[in-house]
């Protein structure tokens, strides 16, 4: 089911490209994404071969399932953006995925510290796309 709702939250991901910014946008699908419902799923993903065997049955591909979906998410996000100019024409949306998800991933994975709030989560998706947003105007 959280694997499937991945596909919604794609798609107004998408739909948000070109406006607001693209940290904004990023930084609201990543608190969005890892929820407390999604960390705890991921763990038990990582943990059980069974699971991760059982959810490639219906989304084959590599990586650990929901991160992977999540990565896609965010690596065609990425592609509007780049396609509308918003970030540099050379960038590897799908590298920057990965760091996001990544990224995000360990901000959110201690269930049992405090949350990170969405301006500690904008400070990383800056440092991560900052590059391709400053090329763009070169």
């Amino acid at each position: 089911e959280r694997v499937r709702r991945l596909d919604a939250e794609a798609a107004d991901l998408r739909a948000a490209a070109g406006r607001g910014t693209v940290a904004g946008n990023l930084t609201g699908a990543l608190i969005r994404l890892f929820d407390p419902v999604a960390v705890s799923i991921v763990g038990l993903v990582i943990f059980r071969d069974e699971l991760r065997a059982r959810l490639r049955q219906d989304r084959p591909g590599a990586g650990v399932p929901v991160l992977a979906e999540a990565a896609a998410m965010i690596g065609g996000y990425l592609g509007e953006e780049r396609a509308m100019g918003r970030i540099a024409a050379d960038a590897d949306v799908d590298a920057l995925a990965l760091s996001l998800v990544g990224a995000g991933h360990l901000l959110f994975a201690d269930r049992d510290g405090d949350p990170w709030g969405p301006e500690a989560v904008e400070k990383v998706v800056r440092a991560v796309i900052a590059d391709v947003v400053q090329r763009r105007l070169l």
